[in-house]
């Protein structure tokens, strides 16, 4: 029986929102060489996947976080879903950008936001969780209580282990890595001979590949 773990990520490979190549590493923004590529936008362009990811992220915070009062989306790949999974739940959205507006009202947040409303931040992807954790404040720098943050998919990183752990923010994630590499092997997409060099990257993402 295909897990919902594995059945997303099928559908990420399927569209190829992800894309493994171990042989010829990208080149993140950072230098850091990953066999691993996530472009998650992609998401938003196939109805029946949207669906799927909208259905899970619900039943997480339906799992996990029932008491959320209001969704809050990241800017911009984490504000569609939000507002699917909002419509879903019958809850208040708003959406965080990464940095206030340098015009108007110099918002971070919009939508309304009362202090003390309890939320549950939606974002597409996990990586270290630095861009998500800063939205995480900004929310509670509102006054609002954060009860956690969902997303579609985790690199199983331990810099993002450490780093919510360290904000005292549980975070829950569709798929991951794991997942991934294995519903990749499974279905024919990379060679099982390359499953450790895949996990070695997951344990040492700054030194793999040199």
């Amino acid at each position: 029986m295909t897990s919902n773990k594995n059945k997303i990520a099928a559908d990420l490979l399927a569209i190829k929102a992800v894309t493994l190549r171990p042989e010829q590493p990208f080149t993140w923004a950072s230098g850091i060489k990953s066999p691993i590529y996530t472009d998650n936008r992609l998401t938003i362009s196939y109805p029946e996947v949207r669906k799927h990811i909208a259905k899970g992220l619900a039943k997480l915070i339906r799992q996990h976080f029932p008491d959320a009062e209001v969704i809050a989306g990241t800017a911009t790949a984490g504000i569609p879903h939000a507002a699917w999974v909002a419509a879903k739940l019958d809850l208040p959205l708003i959406y965080v950008r990464s940095k206030p507006k340098d015009h108007g009202q110099g918002r971070q947040i919009e939508g309304h936001l009362t202090a003390g409303a309890k939320v549950v931040v939606i974002d597409d992807l996990i990586s270290t969780g630095g861009s998500v954790l800063k939205a995480v404040t900004a929310v509670k720098n509102e006054g609002a209580t954060v009860l956690g943050v969902c997303g579609i998919f985790s690199y199983e990183l331990a810099a993002s282990t450490a780093n919510f752990a360290q904000a005292d923010i549980p975070f829950y994630t569709l798929t991951n890595y794991t997942a991934l590499v294995e519903t990749a092997i499974e279905s024919g997409y990379i060679d099982a001979a390359k499953r450790e060099l895949l996990q070695q990257w997951r344990l040492d993402p700054e030194h793999w590949g040199k």
